[in-house]
């Protein structure tokens, strides 16, 4: 029974995932955190327990030991569920890589030289993997991107307007971001619907924390609302989303603000978090039913902003088939998804509000019989999807 192993590494952890090869199951999962501090901590699951233990963990490395002692103690055995292959998550592929690739010294020089358009990922994704390649070293590892899936678009849904010889120089266009989810969950949308992905016209509404949507048109991404960087499109829990650039010329000129704190800003500090305080969605709409009237303003704000992208992109695929809602907020907030697509029922869409408010998991639609696009809910799996592309490399 073969395996493939799943890290997604941060700058002090972890998550791993151990995915059967043959039928998609789960044999374990754990984190490993609180790499470099004085003392680290690590979880290890599998479906009939949980383990937990509080040590030094000094770097990646000692980190990936801790990670083999849980495997060790309390299973599955690497030795009967053996791995045939790494697969890593790698958040900035550039305009490099648009598909998943097996981790060469060339690759990983790449990977780092990437690091300017990812500060806070790339540099820990390399680090997962330099660690992941001493415990590992006999396996291939794959390096699976979170920008690959969206380098279908076509250059004018890319490029920004700016000077073409500097932006060309700094590598600024636009890329996007989830691009691992929104292909997971488009695909399974298409299987459950039991229509070929190639002939549907789809919106991915990654809503978490970070947040993003996508147009898929036949299986490609043809449009998102990320950029550059995460920061770009929707309202998220703490990032800002689209704001006019000359905000920051703006801010700059009256605060002497730099661009340290103009990053913390707009990625820490803003989003719903500045709007209201609060940057959880279940405590923003708990205070807005309560009455508090700048969490009703972040609610109108980050709704208005959804339904922005859902009529640019309707007009640029030209018709919507299906509309797929993802992700922590996507897969649990009733609310935001009605509200989301409220009044649109001269548009074919009209959600069931019992269907929407079922507590069922798993995939479903919560749209009417009679609605001409059908919507749903779709757990994202992002680790099954970096097991599934990791195979396609090694297979």
């Amino acid at each position: 029974m073969t395996s493939v192993l799943v890290v997604n590494s941060g700058s002090s952890s972890f998550k791993y995932q151990l995915i059967d090869a043959d039928d998609e199951r789960r044999l374990a999962s754990g984190l490993v955190e609180r790499i470099g501090e004085p003392t680290g901590h690590a979880t290890h699951d599998v479906p009939d327990g949980h383990w937990e233990r509080s040590l030094e963990i000094p770097d990646h490395t000692a980190g990936f030991g801790v990670m083999l002692d849980a495997f060790r103690e309390h299973g599955p055995s690497l030795e009967t569920h053996p791995p045939i292959a790494v697969g890593h998550r790698v958040v900035h592929g550039g305009a490099r890589f648009f598909e998943p690739t097996l981790v060469t010294p060339l690759v990983l020089i790449n990977i780092e030289d990437l690091s300017d358009l990812a500060p806070l990922h790339n540099p820990a994704n390399v680090e997962g993997i330099k660690a992941a390649k001493k415990a590992f070293p006999e396996l291939p590892h794959v390096a699976v991107f979170d920008t690959a899936f969206h380098q279908t678009m076509a250059p004018d849904a890319y490029t920004y307007a700016i000077d073409a010889e500097l932006a060309s120089r700094l590598r600024i266009r636009r890329y996007g971001f989830h691009g691992t989810s929104h292909k997971y969950v488009s695909g399974a949308a298409a299987r459950f619907l039991q229509r070929p992905l190639g002939e549907l016209k789809q919106f991915v509404l990654h809503l978490g924390n970070g947040a993003s949507m996508t147009a898929v048109d036949g299986g490609r991404s043809v449009d998102t609302s990320m950029g550059l960087t995460p920061l770009e499109g929707l309202v998220m829990g703490t990032r800002s989303g689209d704001v006019d650039p000359a905000v920051l010329i703006y801010l700059q000129r009256k605060t002497r603000i730099g661009p340290d704190d103009l990053d913390d800003l707009l990625n820490q500090r803003s989003g719903l978090l500045g709007l209201s305080g609060r940057k959880d969605m279940r405590d923003v709409i708990r205070a807005a039913d309560d009455g508090d009237e700048s969490a009703r303003l972040a609610l109108e704000v980050y709704l208005h902003r959804i339904r922005h992208y859902i009529g640019a992109y309707t007009f640029e695929l030209g018709r919507v088939d299906d509309i797929v809602f993802t992700a922590g907020v996507g897969e649990n907030s009733a609310e935001i998804r009605a509200r989301s697509l409220a009044g649109l029922e001269h548009h074919g869409i009209e959600v069931d509000p019992d269907r929407n408010d079922s507590r069922v998991g798993g995939v479903r639609v919560i749209s009417t019989d009679a609605s001409r696009v059908t919507v749903l809910v779709v757990p994202t799996d992002e680790e099954l999807e970096i097991a599934r592309q990791t195979l396609s490399v090694v297979g």
